[in-house]
């Protein structure tokens, strides 16, 4: 019986595996590069220099609000979270106009002086496409992002019982062995994060769990929009104080603003503030913290837009939304420090070599089964060219992706949009090239061309920018050196692999052996 329960958890652990396993790759990958999203969006906007924001630079965003986006419907400042090279962005949308009217002002974080930054998704994207996806309704991603994560959760618990030497597989890395080096890397990467990745499924899940489950809020609410409604209560309205004709109540200074908000959170920074209809009777001011704390949340700050007085403070959640935020904060690990974010950071690798060894093991398992290798049925072509495809497809997309940063003219026209499209436009390229070669050979050769490209990264940063790596080691510069020797590390890492594919010869499986000898005897 103990038998048949680990062979049927083992077809179950293949299929819910392979199945969505092309998707979760690509929700690993991105989701993986998420970890450092900031420092991402700081290499990809070398103008800026990491600062903190200083009473100067705060009085000078105060006074261009006040001198330029008089008369706005609404003023908002976004300030730097401090991982990265961010710059103080203000914004504000002209009176009568709409949302793409809105007018956007970049200031550097310790002079205030206003500064010019190229145009670029940054590590928002990346973040974005592990849930989001791209080039298709979000929602219908977002479906397709939590079935796969469902998946995921049940091949991991499947696999859990199918494994008989689950500790032994922590120590056992055999190499140059074929399907049983497939094996081994699979186990080990997968037991070496087992709980990180149980955490990240489970808590994806989580984020995402209306989308997955709307029937509980829609029968305690009576529909999704009374729930979100309750769970996110709008701003307070300020009393409005008779004022004479013509007469404008200036809002508090925005240095303030911040030390009132901050005075409530006791030990969490400002992040965000936003003035709705500012000097205008009934004014509101909105202050956000970061999202550095665990379970900490978005509790915002309402103040009297005139008199700057505390209105109210976000009621404290309940247990359940609690541990909803809990575990959304664990899921992103915004909260982390270096140390833990390059652990995140490293299980997310592992969990991405996971996956990509588990769909290649599917193949490499079949590949000694087949009648004929020279002609495999259709369902196994298919899985063997979507795995060259995505797995050094996506991988050759992001360092494109990085290299269009640095190589598209600043002033294109919807320049971020063009970063996008180039990782795609590579990811459909070798897709393609590599559906049109041998096996062996697609494998090396996509692998081969991420390895040029991501070295390409640190070469073409160092010819466009005065931040390469040696110039970044000596200044202490560690978003860029850091973010460069991660290329190089990308490079060779894909470099070996490719090697190590291209120099391996096939073994002949023993019954197919005995078959040609018997042949060759006839």
């Amino acid at each position: 019986m103990k038998d048949s329960l680990r062979q049927s958890m083992a077809w179950l652990h293949t299929w819910a595996g392979l199945l969505p396993g092309w998707l979760l790759f690509v929700v690993f990958l991105f989701g993986t590069t998420a970890f450092f999203q900031f420092e991402i969006d700081g290499w990809m906007r070398p103008e800026l220099r990491r600062a903190p924001v200083t009473a100067q630079a705060l009085d000078r965003a105060d006074a261009m609000l006040r001198a330029r986006g008089a008369g706005a419907e609404s003023w908002s400042v976004s300030l730097p979270s401090g991982r990265s090279n961010e710059a103080v962005v203000l914004s504000w949308t002209p009176s009568g106009g709409g949302w793409e009217d809105r007018v956007e002002v970049k200031l550097d974080p310790a002079t205030g002086r206003e500064v010019t930054v190229r145009e670029s998704a940054g590590g928002f994207f990346l973040y974005r496409m592990h849930f989001d996806l791209h080039y298709m309704p979000v929602m219908w991603a977002r479906y397709l992002v939590c079935v796969a994560a469902l998946a995921m959760l049940v091949a991991i618990l499947s696999g859990i019982v199918t494994h008989k030497k689950i500790f032994a597989d922590f120590f056992t890395l055999r190499f140059g062995k074929g399907q049983r080096s497939w094996l081994d890397a699979h186990n080990v990467t997968a037991v070496l994060a087992l709980p990180f990745h149980l955490m990240i499924t489970y808590t994806g899940l989580v984020t995402l769990l209306f989308t997955l489950m709307p029937w509980g809020a829609n029968a305690a609410f009576g529909s999704m929009d009374a729930f979100y409604e309750k769970s996110f209560p709008p701003a307070p309205t300020a009393a409005v104080a008779p004022v004479s004709p013509g007469a404008v109540s200036q809002p508090p200074a925005l240095r303030e603003i911040i030390a009132r908000a901050e005075a409530v959170w006791t030990g969490q920074k400002a992040n965000y503030v936003e003035i709705e209809k500012p000097g205008a009777p009934g004014a509101i001011i909105g202050a956000w913290p970061g999202q550095d704390m665990l379970g900490g949340g978005r509790k915002p700050v309402y103040l009297d837009g005139a008199t700057g007085d505390l209105l109210v403070s976000g009621d404290k959640p309940g247990a359940a939304r609690a541990t909803q935020r809990v575990m959304i904060d664990l899921h992103a690990g915004r909260f982390s420090g270096a140390m833990l974010r390059w652990l995140y950071f490293l299980s997310g690798v592992a969990g991405t070599i996971m996956v990509a060894s588990g769909l290649v093991l599917w193949t490499v398992k079949r590949s000694a089964k087949l009648p004929d290798p020279s002609r495999p049925h259709i369902g196994f072509r298919l899985v063997e060219r979507l795995n060259i495809g995505v797995i050094a497809g996506s991988c050759a997309g992001i360092a494109v992706y990085f290299l269009a940063n640095r190589l598209l003219p600043v002033e294109l026209p919807h320049r971020a949009d063009w970063e996008i499209h180039s990782l795609f436009i590579a990811w459909g390229a070798i897709f393609t090239w590599t559906i049109a070669r041998p096996v062996k050979r697609a494998w090396v050769e996509a692998l081969a061309a991420c390895a040029g490209l991501f070295a390409l990264v640190p070469l073409v940063n160092a010819l466009t920018t005065q931040r390469g790596l040696v110039p970044s080691l000596i200044a202490g510069d560690w978003i860029f050196a850091g973010f460069d020797l991660a290329m190089l590390a990308m490079a060779a890492a894909c470099g070996f692999t490719a090697w190590k594919v291209a120099t391996r010869k096939p073994k002949v499986a023993p019954r197919r052996k005995t078959r040609e000898l018997e042949a060759m005897a006839a």
